[in-house]
C-alpha cells in the first residue's frame, strides 16, 4: 500500500491532522476575510466555519495523500459585493496562505517552547504542521491557477488585462497540472518549492533562536 502514497505509513497521522487543521483555517481565513469585506456568499453557504466537514474535498484530500498535492473545497466569493473589489480582491485571496503562514510560526514556536518536553507523537505532528503549511504557504502563491497566487495577479491586473488572463485561464491550468503531476515539476515546481520552503523556514528558526 505505502508505494502508492505519497508519504510513509507512520507520516500518514501526522499528515492527516495537518492537513485538516492547514486547509479548514485557509478556506476559513478566505470566507472570514470576504464577510469582513460585506461579501456574505461564504457564510450563506456554511463556509464561515472551523468545521473540516465543510471546508474539505475527499478527492482534493485524497490526492495530496497519493499524489503529494490536492485542494480544499474553494470558497465562494462574488467581488461584486466590495466596495472596493481590487483591494478586497487581493486581500481575500491573500488570507488563505496567510493563514498557513501564522499556522507553521505559531507551531514552530510551541515546539522551541516545549523543546525536549514534548512526546515523540506531538513533536512529530508540530513539525508536520510546521513543514506543511510552509509548503502550503509557498505553493498557494504560485502564479498559476487556480491558486490565489494567480488570483492576486488577477485582482492586482488592469482591466484589459485580466480579460486575456481569463481567455487564457484554462491553458494555464494545463499547464500547472503539467507541471505537477509530470517528471516536469522535479525541474520546475518542485526545485522552486524545496528552495522557497527552506528559506521560510530558515528564517523562522533565525527569529526563535534569536529570541528563546
Amino acid at each position: 500500500m505505502e508505494q502508492f502514497l505519497a508519504f510513509r505509513l507512520e507520516q500518514l497521522p501526522f499528515v492527516i491532522i495537518a492537513l485538516l487543521v492547514a486547509f479548514t483555517v485557509h478556506e476559513f481565513a478566505h470566507a472570514y476575510t470576504a464577510y469582513k469585506f460585506g461579501d456574505d456568499t461564504a457564510k450563506k453557504q456554511g463556509r464561515l466555519t472551523l468545521n473540516p466537514v465543510h471546508h474539505l474535498d475527499p478527492i482534493g484530500t485524497l490526492f495530496i495523500l497519493i499524489a503529494g498535492f490536492g485542494w480544499a473545497r474553494p470558497v465562494p466569493v462574488n467581488r461584486r459585493n466590495f466596495k472596493n473589489p481590487k483591494l478586497a480582491g487581493v486581500l481575500v485571496s491573500l488570507a488563505g496562505p496567510l493563514s498557513n503562514f501564522l499556522i507553521a510560526f505559531i507551531a514552530l514556536g510551541i515546539l522551541y517552547l516545549i523543546g525536549g518536553n514534548a512526546n515523540e507523537f506531538v513533536f512529530k505532528l508540530f513539525e508536520t504542521m510546521v513543514w506543511l503549511n510552509v509548503l502550503l504557504f509557498v505553493f498557494n502563491l504560485l502564479p498559476f491557477p487556480p491558486l490565489d497566487g494567480y488570483r492576486i495577479l488577477e485582482d492586482l491586473a488592469p482591466s484589459h488585462l485580466r480579460v486575456k488572463m481569463t481567455r487564457y485561464e484554462q491553458y494555464g491550468v494545463l499547464l500547472f497540472l503539467i507541471l505537477v503531476i509530470t517528471p516536469l515539476g522535479d525541474y520546475t515546481i518542485r526545485p522552486f518549492l524545496d528552495t522557497m520552503t527552506n528559506a521560510v523556514l530558515a528564517g523562522f528558526n533565525t527569529i526563535f533562536g534569536a529570541f528563546l
